[in-house]
């Protein structure tokens, strides 16, 4: 199974677009979790993780939040702004699930 995070200040933003992720996997009968945390809890959500996005209006925190997925062999982006900002639950997904190793 798929264990994607999405990530932002807060954990806010990304909410909505989590929710039209996990209708497109469910639509595409992709099993998956999908779940939005703050840049602070990323560390904490590590293990099991298949891939991290980070949205645009965090792409200072990428250094820092890439180390440690480094550390975890977990592959970590940022979320396309125009896809973030159209809120395209369905290519973010994919985003996801190609850079991801499973």
């Amino acid at each position: 199974m798929n264990k994607i995070i999405l990530c932002c200040m807060a954990g806010m933003s990304t909410s909505m677009l989590v929710t039209k992720m996990k209708k497109a996997a469910v639509e595409a009968n992709i099993d998956c979790e999908i779940n939005a945390v703050s840049a602070d809890q990323v560390k904490s959500h590590l293990e099991g993780t298949t891939a991290v996005l980070l949205g645009p209006q965090i792409r200072h925190k990428l250094p820092e939040i890439k180390k440690l997925c480094d550390e975890k062999s977990v592959p970590c982006d940022l979320i396309n702004m125009m896809d973030y900002g159209a809120m395209n639950g369905k290519k973010v997904l994919d985003f996801a699930l190609k850079i991801s190793k499973l």
